[in-house]
């Protein structure tokens, strides 16, 4: 899987802190409040958001281990967090599922990741987690809604091509991109668990603006590999969706879903 940029990360921190859906965090935390010694693990941790998100709600005896392929992130994450006997961190390769280190785990997390992986991934992934007992507590999958306040023709064009983009192989096999929360609730309801899911989706408005400009930056590269809008077209809604931003306040809706599995009592 190709690594993020800790800016990109930097500057997506704040919306998703103020999307993640709060009735699933609630949740989660009276359920590890009736686990003695409750330890997490974060898998694709990044610069370590997902746990300035959560740690507050958990007891500060929750031990947590952060996991990432990309050392970079790792290192980010180790200085941002700073010095502290509750979290380790922990380079590993995801596609390695088999050697998550789950023994007396409570509870996996992970942010913006599964729409990344593929079904194959998801199926094993939830059957290591239950053949371990661990919960799941996934935050803002990206579910296929795009949408502007000021509309343009090749609006639905655009996010029916970055859909179809975000199925290519992130890494994990062809990705589920806006099916995976879906995916994931079948699979863990098969295996007996309590699922719930939750609408966590992105609302950025123009006090938003330079992650409103990041993210329609990063849209370049999958429109053009799609290649059904000329690069002209391309760069003229770009134009007008960034020229948008500052002048007519435009705001921008990004679905994602949360969700919270976890193993029947």
């Amino acid at each position: 899987m190709s690594g993020f940029d800790k800016d990109w990360l930097a500057l997506r921190e704040p919306v998703d802190l103020r999307s993640r859906a709060r009735p699933l965090v609630e949740h989660l935390s009276r359920h590890l409040d009736g686990v003695t010694s409750p330890v997490i693990i974060d898998i694709g941790c990044g610069t370590g958001s997902t746990w300035r998100s959560l740690s507050g709600a958990f007891s500060p005896e929750t031990r947590w281990q952060l996991l990432d392929h990309d050392p970079l992130l790792l290192a980010e994450a180790e200085r941002r967090i700073g010095p502290t006997n509750t979290v380790s961190f922990r380079q590993f390769d995801l596609n390695d599922i088999d050697a998550l280190p789950l023994s007396g785990v409570s509870l996996v997390t992970a942010s913006a990741l599964f729409d990344l992986c593929s079904g194959a991934f998801c199926d094993r992934f939830a059957e290591t987690l239950g053949r371990n007992g661990a919960g799941l507590y996934a935050a803002l999958n990206y579910d296929g809604v795009m949408e502007w306040s000021l509309q343009h023709p090749l609006d639905a064009q655009v996010a029916a091509d970055f859909n179809r983009h975000q199925r290519f192989d992130k890494g994990f096999g062809p990705a589920l991109g806006p099916d995976a929360t879906e995916h994931l609730r079948q699979r863990f309801e098969m295996l007996g668990y309590e699922v719930s899911v939750e609408p966590s989706a992105w609302i950025m408005r123009q006090d938003d603006a330079d992650l409103q400009v990041a993210f329609l930056e990063g849209l370049e590269r999958p429109l053009s590999e799609i290649g059904s809008l000329t690069q002209d077209e391309i760069g003229t809604w770009l134009d007008f969706r960034i020229s948008k931003i500052a002048e007519d306040g435009s705001s921008c809706v990004v679905g994602h879903t949360d969700i919270l599995a976890l193993p029947r009592r």
